[in-house]
């Protein structure tokens, strides 16, 4: 697998090692596996893979698995954080992001066991410590969910 090197110096594609150094969450609630593309201060496009041994499939729902919609849009806002941790070249250290605002949440399709979720993020703006962002989610090229998300800065 060859790595691409946009002018923004990042090396990609980025694993969950080096995912894991922009963002505090951890097994089982981190929902991004790789960061593809990159454009600073505007956009990012990551993936998770979806597996049938996820945890919440044990009771959403029994014999008929589907990822919960609160997840996808969690997702999203993990590679948001991701887009403003590279934009920004920081790391996760002393750094928090709270989901503060979620709009125009729409879902089309139900994901499954077996799906690869594509995770488009574009910043639509940055209000003070806070950022606005539109997020599109994607399996085999078709929209699942979207929805704008606000995330604001906390200093820990």
């Amino acid at each position: 697998m060859s790595s691409d090197v946009p002018a923004s110096g990042i090396s990609l594609p980025l694993d969950v090692v080096a995912i894991q150094k922009l963002l505090p969450h951890r097994y089982p609630f981190l929902l991004v596996d790789r960061v593809v593309e990159f454009e600073p201060h505007q956009r990012v496009l990551c993936y998770k893979n979806v597996t049938g041994n996820e945890p919440f499939f044990e009771g959403h729902f029994p014999g008929h698995p589907v990822m919960p919609g609160v997840l996808v849009i969690e997702a999203l806002a993990q590679a948001g954080g991701i887009l403003t941790q590279l934009t920004t070249q920081m790391t996760a250290d002393g750094r928090l992001f709270y989901l503060v605002k979620i709009d125009s949440a729409k879902f089309s399709k139900m994901v499954v066991p077996g799906d690869r979720l594509d995770l488009e993020v574009t910043i639509v703006r940055n209000i003070r410590n806070m950022t606005l962002y539109s997020g599109i989610a994607r399996v085999d090229g078709k929209q699942v969910a979207c929805a704008e998300i606000l995330c604001a800065e906390v200093k820990s």
